[in-house]
């Protein structure tokens, strides 16, 4: 389902971070203050009748509505990071890319076990890094009970990376 109304405040820039890439900017939906309050006004639907205890949002772009969602559904909020910036404790989860592996990490006190989560970022391309968010809140103890996104690019195929989620998102290209 295409978000029409949310669509228009994507921008497309050819060829970054690397040639051959249609790299999906929600900056310009971030500056406008409507494009801003129904991006949020449409995850929170989303969310709003499932209890929750913690949305955690992945490195960077997760951490901008992330937020306003916990605070909506009044639940706390735990950011996903990138390995060494987390200053306690920490569990963590390497996952592969095309070329290599990277490594996420949630501090160890974060997640109860139990807790029921709500896992957000804003674009679902390959599904690596949120996939291998999922293995880690599910190594803490956290019980997945949605994960939502601003945007997917569908042509890629990550949907099937999360059979038996509860996934959503606002806005789907089929094509590049």
């Amino acid at each position: 389902m295409m978000n029409q109304e949310l669509e228009k405040y994507i921008r497309s820039i050819k060829n970054f971070p690397k040639d051959g890439i249609d790299f999906k900017d929600i900056t310009t939906l971030l500056k406008d203050p409507k494009g801003l309050l129904q991006t949020g006004n449409a995850l929170y639907d989303f969310a709003k009748e499932i209890p929750i205890d913690k949305v955690v949002g992945i490195e960077s772009r997760g951490f901008f509505y992330g937020p306003l969602l916990a605070m909506k559904l009044q639940a706390g909020f735990v950011p996903i990071r990138k390995t060494g910036k987390l200053p306690a404790e920490t569990v963590h989860q390497t996952y592969a890319l095309e070329y290599g592996s990277d490594t996420i990490e949630v501090h160890k006190d974060a997640i109860a076990p139990g807790d029921k989560i709500l896992l957000h970022d804003d674009l679902l391309a390959t599904g690596g890094t949120a996939r291998a968010a999922c293995d880690l809140i599910e190594k803490a103890g956290g019980e997945i009970v949605q994960i939502s996104f601003i945007i997917e690019l569908a042509f890629l195929n990550a949907r099937e990376k999360f059979e038996g989620y509860d996934l959503r998102t606002l806005i789907r290209y089929d094509k590049e």
